[in-house]
């Protein structure tokens, strides 16, 4: 019995006996040297904050339209005979171009019979006032003391015929203006948008026979927060004027591969809030668009939709940083005097492509970061590098 639970037990007691060794020799083992990691520091590029004067821009959209915009109409009735080169659509024209020319023969003729009844109405006066000067003279000869009566000196008869000479002169008048009307032109430069007659077409008075606009100036409508109306400075309701002239506004636009910027001026605001947008709009004119308002010779046309970067008329003193700064709309990420990172709230006044202008929350020397941080975490220390550096 005591041979059987031996060599039972012998397999055990070899297993046991081994891991004993195994833990002895463990246990026995010099331990290796541990060493210290040292804490890599995040490297970070910075830029110097600075204070400065600066006037306030924002930077909007809009459409290009013309400041007038018109369906030609003739103001008389009568044949087409001619139609200018110029009244085509997409043709320009200049001040006082004759663009259709009507049959003015008519018109003409109603001419001449209206000076020859202003010939007839200056003869009937001046009998008229022969008449009354001889029966004058006839009443004081027989009544050297006695004044006459207007009707016994034909007093009566002389003022009819000035009457019939006015008539006849505003007769003449109207003729010679019905006469000038079959020239139908324009006292402005402008551009055709569309032409809807032809040569030997009878239009009238309500014909349409195109729809042109003045090329004199363009305007843009931009949609503003109230915000952006307040950078600028502008109240609802504002009128450009003298002393006041409103906000300078570059408009640019990509026009054959090529930027273009043109220049202009906020002239009015409305005066009431959009009901579908919730946004105010102000108004922007370009002066002579297509001649000494064009950029490079590209005129701002209309249709064109824009960009517009406005500045305000005030300069104010406020805290620059490059755009890249500018963190979830309102963080800034600066390294303090310690190397450790401080995440700031700021106040911002305006912003653009390249920089942002802050009203506080950073001061003038202070460094921004402007690189990329993986796992920001306020006040932990890093590495400061400057742009000049990085290069």
């Amino acid at each position: 019995m005591n041979k059987k639970i031996l060599k039972a037990a012998a397999p055990v007691l070899v297993l046991a006996v081994g891991f004993g060794t195994v833990q002895w020799m463990s246990a026995a083992k010099p331990q290796p040297e541990k060493k210290e990691e040292e804490q890599r520091l995040v490297s970070l590029v910075y830029s110097e904050a600075r204070e400065e004067s600066v006037a306030l821009s924002v930077t909007t959209q809009g459409e290009v339209r013309p400041h007038t915009e018109i369906d030609l109409t003739p103001q008389i009735s009568g044949r087409i005979v001619a139609i200018a080169d110029g009244f085509a659509e997409g043709a320009g024209f200049e001040a006082g171009e004759t663009l259709i020319q009507l049959d003015d023969a008519d018109y003409q003729l109603q001419v001449a019979q209206a000076k020859a009844r202003v010939a007839q109405a200056e003869v009937l006066l001046l009998q008229a006032e022969a008449n009354a000067a001889i029966k004058r003279q006839q009443w004081l000869d027989l009544n050297p003391n006695k004044e006459p009566t207007p009707l016994q000196v034909n007093k009566p008869q002389v003022i009819e015929a000035q009457a019939n000479l006015r008539a006849a002169q505003a007769e003449l008048a109207d003729a010679e203006l019905n006469l000038s009307r079959t020239k139908i032109r324009l006292p402005y430069r402008g551009r055709v948008i569309s032409r809807d007659v032809g040569v030997g077409q009878y239009v009238t008075a309500s014909t349409p026979l195109g729809r042109i606009f003045a090329t004199d100036r363009v305007e843009v409508r931009l949609p503003l927060t109230d915000s952006q109306l307040l950078e600028l400075e502008l109240p609802m309701g504002f009128v450009a004027s003298r002393t006041n002239p409103g906000p300078q506004v570059t408009l640019s636009a990509l026009v054959g591969g090529h930027q273009q910027e043109w220049r202009g001026r906020i002239v009015r605001t409305q005066a009431a809030v959009d009901q579908q947008t919730r946004l105010i709009y102000a108004v922007a004119e370009v002066e002579d668009p297509y001649g000494k308002g064009a950029s490079n010779g590209v005129p701002l046309a209309v249709g064109l939709f824009v960009t517009a970067e406005a500045e305000s008329t005030e300069q104010r003193q406020a805290v620059i940083v490059p755009r890249e700064a500018l963190r979830s709309a309102d963080k800034v990420y600066v390294v303090d005097e310690n190397n450790r990172l401080n995440i700031r709230t700021v106040d911002v006044l305006s912003t653009s492509d390249h920089r942002v202008v802050l009203a506080s929350g950073v001061a003038d020397g202070e460094r921004v970061v402007t690189s990329t941080v993986a796992n920001a975490v306020d006040g932990m220390e890093v590495q400061p590098i400057t742009h000049l550096a990085r290069r």
